[in-house]
Parts: C-alpha cells; structure tokens; sequence
C-alpha cells in the first residue's frame, strides 16, 4: 500500500487511466471485429472507416502504441481490399469446385515464367540488374 499522500493520489490516477484504457481497447476490438465480420458485405467500407478512425484515436491517446496501429490497421484494410476484389471467372468456377484453375497456377510465375524470389533483397538485386542493363542498351 502507498504511504505518501503522492503516492496514493498516484495509485488513483493510474486506476483511473487503466479504466479508460480498457474501454478504449475493448471499442477498439469491437469496431475491428464488426468491421472483419462484414467484409464483402456493402457495409463494409463505412465499418473500415469507423474501424480505423477508432485505432488512430487509441494511438493518438496514447492508449496504443503506433505501430500496433498501423499494423492492425494494414491488415484490416488488406482483408477489405482481398474481398471487394474480383477474382477472376475460372478461380471464381474452380473456388467453388474447390480445385485450382489453370490461370492461378500461372499467376503464380512472372511474365518471363520464372517463379518469384523468395526474398525481398533478391527481387531488388534483379531490378536493379535489369535497370542497369535496359540503360546501357538505349544510349
């Protein structure tokens, strides 16, 4: 137990703070999960907006770190663009079939049909080889 007066007003503030955190953090994962369980759904881009507006106040309070932010908020909006996106008619046919079509195993190679680079430092190392030798050969 405190036994400064300080101490005690303290030991109030913090209690007070870790209240309103709480409510704060339980809004924040609610307007999240509503806005995850309406994806695909034509309420789903007003659900996002309140969703992000949500963890961008919890940020701007101090109640979550940036980062946390923005990373719940990168996955939510990847989760949102995934689902408006239209996939195309044959994954669309094989989806329901529940086997893979030919055009999703294609996409899985680059124009020149080679598989991607597993990593991101070998994808820039090649274009930088590329746009280094596409110079030479215009001058």
């Amino acid at each position: 137990m405190a036994n400064t007066s300080s101490a005690r007003k303290r030991v109030r503030a913090a209690q007070r703070k870790h209240d309103r955190n709480r409510a704060v953090r339980s809004a924040v994962r609610t307007a999240v999960a509503k806005a995850r369980r309406a994806v695909g759904g034509e309420e789903a881009p007003e659900l996002g907006r309140l969703a992000t507006s949500a963890l961008d106040k919890a940020a701007e309070h101090g109640v979550l770190h940036p980062r946390n932010v923005a990373r719940r908020k990168s996955r939510l909006m990847r989760a949102l663009a995934a689902a408006t996106a239209q996939p195309a008619a044959g994954a669309r046919r094989a989806a329901a079939q529940g086997t893979k079509s030919k055009s999703t195993a294609s996409q899985r190679k680059t124009a020149a049909g080679k598989a991607k680079p597993v990593t991101k430092t070998v994808r820039t190392a090649q274009r930088s080889r590329r746009s280094a030798g596409s110079e030479t050969e215009r001058d």
